[in-house]
């Protein structure tokens, strides 16, 4: 069975020239069934593959994080880095790593794209098993607080993925469950809410866009699935099979019968063809990218910037190397509700600074970082991850 989210109005608008870099495909065989092929970067804007990452033909390294050793798995049975059946896969931009899972089984994979080196987090939690249709994870998503997300087809299991002390801990959220008003478009149905793919906004809560083309709303600490609507625009059985938001703020979906790349408006669920003719069959789309996020709304001034994004020592450097920029700025953090969390001014002489911020008193969680000019001009949207 093949990959059984949505919508909400989004303040992106900036750009991304390297958006190649920034989504990820899980792909497959040309075969009726499901066959793993490669995961692989792709320029969404332009319909254009880009770099293979690995293949089924890859010669794996795979630590175990639990033996704490390098491991060989049994390539004849389900648990292992290149099975054919996969259809989950997440970006975590954070770590630059891609995260996915096999459906038939409970292993949760960790690879760095550069060097190819894979961690296996196994885990007691998941219950996948090949028998069971309803139990296969199929849909996956970095979530706004960093941590990694992903919910089998019925919705009975919704796991966090989580990074503590340099360790993978992955913990069972509960059963999602369809909100009253659903009716026969039901999240837990084959035929209406399985399979697809999962997205995340900046209030972190997700979006499930199943195989079928509804689109569910998952809200977090409610643990229900609310239908919002049915994709318009798609051809007739198009399969959605990979959903990720690209840096215009827009759902790109994909399909695993090799048709063309498509963009969704989250606003009235649209769906445009997009330009290039890669025919893919993708089983699963993973980007850096969030729905309603308020750190991609603003441009960056070239020449200023603040890192590192993962905070695990609560500083940050803020770096300016712009004449444009001068005099006093205003350097403004933000909790993910919103809130002013902390200010402090920043002095620019002869357009440079160099700077060391101390976070005081922020506990582990994202925030964005806001820089304004003296007269209140926008300079710089950052959203970075504080650490334990």
């Amino acid at each position: 069975m093949k990959k059984h989210l949505f919508p909400l109005f989004l303040l992106i608008l900036g750009t991304n020239a390297h958006a190649q870099q920034d989504f990820f495909a899980l792909t497959g065989k040309d075969t009726q069934s499901i066959v793993f092929n490669d995961f692989r970067a792709i320029d969404v804007a332009n319909g254009i593959s880009g770099e293979s990452i690995f293949t089924a033909e890859s010669s794996p390294k795979v630590f175990s994080q639990a033996r704490n050793s390098s491991v060989t798995e049994d390539k004849k049975t389900f648990n292992h880095s290149q099975a054919a059946s996969m259809a989950a896969l997440a970006y975590d931009s954070f770590n630059n790593s891609l995260v996915y899972m096999p459906m038939y089984s409970s292993n949760i994979y960790v690879m760095n794209p550069k060097t190819k080196e894979i961690t296996l987090v196994e885990n007691n939690v998941s219950r996948a098993t090949s028998c069971d249709i309803n139990s296969h994870m199929t849909r996956m998503a970095t979530g706004y607080d960093g941590n990694i997300y992903a919910i089998n087809n019925a919705g009975t299991q919704f796991l966090q993925i989580s990074r503590k002390n340099n360790q993978y801990v992955v913990n069972d959220l509960g059963i999602i469950k369809d909100d009253p008003s659903n009716g026969k478009n039901s999240f837990t149905a084959i035929q209406t809410g399985f399979g697809g793919d999962l997205v995340a906004d900046a209030d972190n809560n997700f979006y499930v866009f199943s195989a079928s083309g509804n689109v569910f709303k998952v809200l977090t600490q409610e643990l229900k699935a609310k239908f919002v609507g049915k994709i318009a625009g798609l051809p007739e059985n198009y399969s959605v099979n990979g959903a990720a938001v690209n840096s215009k703020g827009k759902v790109v979906v994909a399909s695993a019968k090799g048709a063309a790349l498509y963009e969704v408006d989250l606003e009235n669920l649209q769906a445009k063809q997009l330009p290039g003719s890669l025919n893919l069959h993708v089983y699963d789309l993973a980007s850096k990218y969030f729905a309603n996020d308020r750190a991609a709304a603003v441009n960056p001034v070239a020449n200023l910037d603040i890192y590192p994004t993962r905070v695990d020592e609560h500083f940050i450097n803020v770096r300016v190397n712009d004449k444009t920029v001068k005099g006093n700025l205003k350097l403004s953090v933000y909790d993910i509700s919103g809130k002013d969390v902390m200010k402090q001014n920043l002095s620019v002489k002869d357009g440079s600074l160099d700077q060391q911020v101390y976070l005081k008193n922020l506990v582990s969680g994202a925030y964005i970082v806001s820089i304004t000019s003296e007269a209140g001009k926008i300079l710089l949207n950052k959203k970075i991850l504080v650490t334990e």
